[in-house]
């Protein structure tokens, strides 16, 4: 998918063959996804194969985005997803500046509260494709250091 969109056909139905080259993923990863994802629930046929609306689609088209090139977790994709179909997609905070003072003046930690709460108004935005870029290079060092930090475990332990 990589962010661009790709051109759904104008079909009610697809089967999972289909769906799989849309979405750039074998059919057991859909599959499984359907098990994880309870928004991800094609229908089946009278035959038993799955069918998929355009709806769900864009759902496997979501999830995969959520997953590949956000790296969002499997339980990190799902609350966002639930976020966005509970919320409309956007995030809704309701706080104004006189709360954060008045809070804050109860704790003793004003700017601590301060902080949480201006995080809390920003509003939640798609990464830019710099800041994807940046996540994938920090996720690709981690694992570097990961692996040195296992060699250097297991030599200690020989």
């Amino acid at each position: 998918m990589s962010r661009a969109a790709v051109a759904i056909p104008e079909k009610l139905f697809f089967k999972i063959g289909e769906v799989c080259e849309l979405a750039g993923v074998q059919a057991h990863v859909l599959r499984y996804w359907e098990s994880e994802f309870s928004m991800l629930a094609p229908q089946k046929n009278r035959a038993g194969q799955r069918v998929y609306r355009k709806r769900d689609v864009e759902m496997a088209l979501k999830i995969k985005e959520l997953l590949y090139e956000d790296q969002y977790t499997i339980a990190g994709a799902k609350k966002r997803l639930a976020n966005e179909l509970r919320g409309g997609g956007k995030l809704k905070v309701v706080a104004s500046d006189d709360d954060v003072g008045s809070a804050g003046d109860l704790q003793g930690t004003d700017e601590t509260f301060a902080k949480a709460a201006s995080l809390a108004r920003s509003a939640v935005r798609p990464r830019t494709a710099a800041e994807q870029e940046g996540l994938k290079r920090i996720a690709s060092e981690l694992r570097e250091l990961l692996s040195l930090l296992e060699k250097e475990t297991k030599g200690k332990s020989k």
